[in-house]
């Protein structure tokens, strides 16, 4: 079974918790761990980087000069590859990197993101957050309290909590997102992740989505 810190909504820390064993199995597979967060990576690239072949550069249709007694080499266009302006040999051209992952492959590698960090003891469960109104202050002082204010922290909450994304946005490092729209990619690039007790109740279905 594995466990994860506990704090209070002020942040007074408690008891170990148990976290549910339905979404932290304590197995982690890292070959699909690898393939979607690499399909992730792939699919946030543009893909828009082009450059012109000696076909699509304009100009350079005459000889540059004639190809006997100059004492030059010769040469057949300004357009050619080694000319400054010319064409690019072997260059980019658009493209798209998108790779599908089947639903099931990334909710395995979520999972397995989940026990990832939970073995690493970097997952730490709060009571909730109490943010009335936005106030950054609020959130630094529950940082410092965790001990986690010098990290990169994820905070995952229940459901949407408006008050507290605001708070956090422009904080460097740490970000909010619900518990169920974390992927794979959210959890593993985190330092740590602080995770709202009501969000861990329906487990079950988050691991099964």
């Amino acid at each position: 079974m594995l466990t994860a810190r506990y704090f209070s909504a002020s942040g007074e820390p408690g008891e170990a918790r148990e976290l549910p064993e339905d979404l932290f199995d304590g197995v982690v597979n890292e070959a699909v761990l690898h393939q979607v967060i690499k399909a992730h990576l792939a699919n946030k690239r543009q893909g828009t980087a082009s450059t012109k072949t000696r076909a699509q550069v304009s100009g350079g249709n005459n000889k540059v000069w004639r190809q006997k007694g100059t004492g030059r080499a010769r040469q057949g266009s300004i357009r050619a590859p080694h000319w400054r302006g010319g064409g690019v040999v072997f260059g980019p051209s658009p493209r798209d990197y998108h790779q599908d992952v089947p639903r099931k492959v990334k909710a395995l590698a979520r999972r397995s993101a989940l026990n990832a960090k939970a073995l690493r003891e970097e997952i730490a469960v709060i009571e909730g957050f109490d943010v009335d109104a936005p106030r950054t202050k609020a959130v630094v002082g529950l940082l410092k309290k965790i001990g986690s204010a010098d990290k990169k922290v994820l905070i995952l909450t229940s459901g949407l909590n408006p008050n507290l994304y605001l708070s956090a946005r422009n904080l460097p490092g740490v970000s909010v997102l619900p518990f169920a729209e974390a992927s794979a990619y959210d959890l593993m690039n985190a330092g740590e992740l602080l995770i709202e007790e009501a969000a861990l109740t329906p487990a079950t279905e988050v691991a099964n989505a």
